[in-house]
């Protein structure tokens, strides 16, 4: 018995043979015959047919972690790619307001307006920055890194660091139709539509609005 191959036994015949091995134990030891040999017998079957049974037990576990990982992963993959992207911010051009690092969700929709963070496609990236004007807004930016919508200056609590940063273009500049001015709140450094490198962005580059940061958990929720 102590040689027998438990591997190829079924798992209804496992338990079959452990009950059996458990009462052929039970009247050994009540018989108290002195058969010691038949009694060790009796344990090592018993303990390695316990043993494999365990084991199964064990890649059982193992195989029912992984299909859940694998249709959370799917999960994360489906609503990834249709329904809320997520994105993990790169770079500090969104300081305070988003930090490298941290991970959010875009919001699919077209209504997009003036003080929403967007996240769209610029070549092969995803980036992330501030409406600052819409279509057929006129916009103005001082020396000093104040900017105008339509001739009043906008309050920026959010932005910091206020200066021209890398502009090549002349203002006033008026936003042309179809399209959105975008900035990044830590001024000095984020590169925006103040370059044409970037420029404005188009409709159909924008995903949707940054709505909610789930990552780091210290500062989940929802985004103004």
């Amino acid at each position: 018995m102590a040689d027998k191959d438990f591997r190829k036994l079924k798992r209804w015949e496992l338990i079959e043979i452990i009950e059996g091995l458990q009462k052929d134990l039970q009247e050994t030891t009540e018989e108290n015959d002195g058969n010691k040999d038949k009694k060790i017998e009796l344990d090592v079957a018993l303990q390695s047919i316990r043993a494999e049974q365990a084991h199964r037990e064990k890649k059982q576990h193992l195989f029912s972690a992984l299909g859940i990982l694998l249709v959370v992963a799917a999960i994360s993959v489906l609503i990834a790619t249709r329904l809320v992207p997520v994105l993990q911010v790169s770079g500090k051009s969104m300081e305070p307001a988003l930090e490298n690092g941290e991970l959010v969700v875009i919001k699919k929709t077209t209504k997009i307006k003036q003080g929403d963070i967007v996240g769209f496609y610029y070549q092969s990236k995803i980036l992330v920055k501030r409406v600052i004007g819409t279509a057929g807004d006129c916009i103005d930016i001082d020396e000093d890194g104040n900017v105008y919508v339509n001739g009043e200056k906008l309050d920026e609590p959010y932005a910091i660091k206020k200066d021209l940063g890398e502009c090549d273009i002349n203002f006033p500049y008026q936003v042309p139709e179809g399209k959105y001015f975008v900035m990044g709140d830590h001024r000095s450094v984020s590169v925006d539509s103040r370059s044409s490198a970037i420029g404005c962005v188009a409709e159909d580059q924008i995903i949707g609005k940054v709505a909610f940061r789930f990552w780091p958990l210290s500062k989940m929720g929802f985004l103004k």
